[in-house]
């Protein structure tokens, strides 16, 4: 019954910032794999950035360089600093955790709209 909640999204115009924050319900122990999935409309979800205990962020090549990914077990929460934001930013993100990989995702949460216009 892992729970995530969104929250940081926005209206933001181009070259801005936003921080998105994803809370965990529960133990974070088990959810080795954290990421960030982006939507937009008409398009399919894709994957912008995850990270695996131990390992090293993984990045979208839209993304690269502008966004960064971290968790903070204490606080059972991951971030996603997004940087030098574009109009093609603009989608729904979702957090999602799993306990192994963040390419198959077993938990996602609600979404937070992100919208990068002028």
């Amino acid at each position: 019954q892992v729970h995530l909640v969104e929250s940081g999204g926005g209206l933001v115009h181009p070259g801005g910032s936003l921080r998105l924050s994803c809370a965990a319900s529960g133990s974070f122990f088990s959810l080795r794999a954290m990421g960030w999935y982006r939507q937009a409309p008409g398009k399919e979800r894709e994957l912008v950035a995850g990270i695996l205990s131990g390992s090293s962020p993984n990045y979208a090549d839209s993304v690269q360089g502008r966004f960064t990914i971290s968790r903070d077990n204490a606080k059972n929460t991951v971030y996603l600093q997004m940087n030098t934001l574009k109009p093609e930013d603009t989608a729904v993100y979702y957090c999602t955790a799993s306990r192994f990989s963040y390419y198959s995702p077993d938990y996602w949460g609600q979404g937070t709209q992100v919208t990068v216009s002028s």
